[in-house]
């Protein structure tokens, strides 16, 4: 059974393409030059990289000649979607956790698994709501007043998850635990606070950043949650083309539209 990446050192691409040749019966210099093939890849993925990876992919293709079609959602949910036999080529999570159990249930290419990007965790309002908020119990329970505080579910959503590790280390989960409405992903929480149905929501720094009807109000301290990084791995069985886009994932093109759309290194 595969252990828990983070645990293992990563290979090369070369090494991990030959593995991948091996598994699929082609020589290595089929899988070294599949970017060239105009083939269909598809990759399951975190809700927070939908502006991102449609970008990267938009430049694969441009570059490449091959098309790739994304499917975004909560980490959770497309990582059970990945376990349960769903035909994907590529998972991107938003954390650690769901790249493991994905690994665990023997569903990605051992040794494949890399941190792509990384993140941060903001409390936004809406637009017109733009003061400045101080992270203190008074201060936070004043802005919510008869209101909601929205975040991902901590019990499935890698965003709900940092949210309450932030809240709790800084000594706010308790104060507004009873005023907390839990989303199916990050960006239905972003979403909810551009249109006001909550006074506030918590959300990454990529999703406060493309979207205008919002304003970040306060920024978590990185030491207040575990880095918020994003892995991708391949999916058992993936055709040798997605070996490229992977790789591609990592390429300065990749990182600058990581960057541009407000997302940190995950290195």
């Amino acid at each position: 059974m595969n252990t828990p990446f983070l645990s293992r050192p990563f290979s090369s691409f070369a090494r991990r393409a030959a593995g991948l040749a091996v598994a699929a019966g082609v020589c290595l210099g089929a899988v070294l030059s599949s970017a060239q093939a105009a083939d269909k890849l598809t990759v399951f993925a975190a809700a927070s990289m939908k502006d991102a990876l449609t970008a990267v992919g938009d430049l694969y293709k441009s570059e490449t000649g091959t098309e790739v079609v994304f499917s975004f959602a909560s980490s959770s949910v497309v990582a059970r979607q990945i376990t349960a036999g769903a035909p994907a080529d590529i998972f991107v999570s938003a954390d650690v956790k769901w790249m493991d159990y994905v690994s665990k249930a023997e569903a990605i290419e051992e040794g494949t698994a890399r941190i792509i990007a990384g993140n941060s965790l903001v409390m936004v309002a809406p637009v017109d709501e733009a003061k400045p908020l101080a992270l203190e119990k008074d201060a936070l329970l004043q802005r919510v007043g008869d209101g909601h505080l929205a975040i991902g579910s901590p019990e499935a959503v890698p965003a709900g998850r940092y949210a309450k590790a932030s809240l709790t280390s800084l000594g706010l989960w308790g104060a507004v635990e009873g005023k907390l409405v839990h989303m199916e992903n990050v960006r239905v929480t972003l979403a909810s606070v551009a249109r006001g149905e909550v006074a506030l929501g918590i959300v990454y720094g990529s999703d406060a950043a493309i979207e205008p009807r919002v304003a970040v109000v306060a920024t978590f301290p990185d030491d207040s949650h575990a880095p918020i990084v994003y892995p991708a791995g391949l999916v058992k069985g993936a055709g040798a083309e997605a070996a490229g886009f992977l790789e591609y994932l990592s390429s300065p093109a990749a990182r600058e539209v990581f960057a541009r759309l407000g997302f940190k290194s995950g290195e």
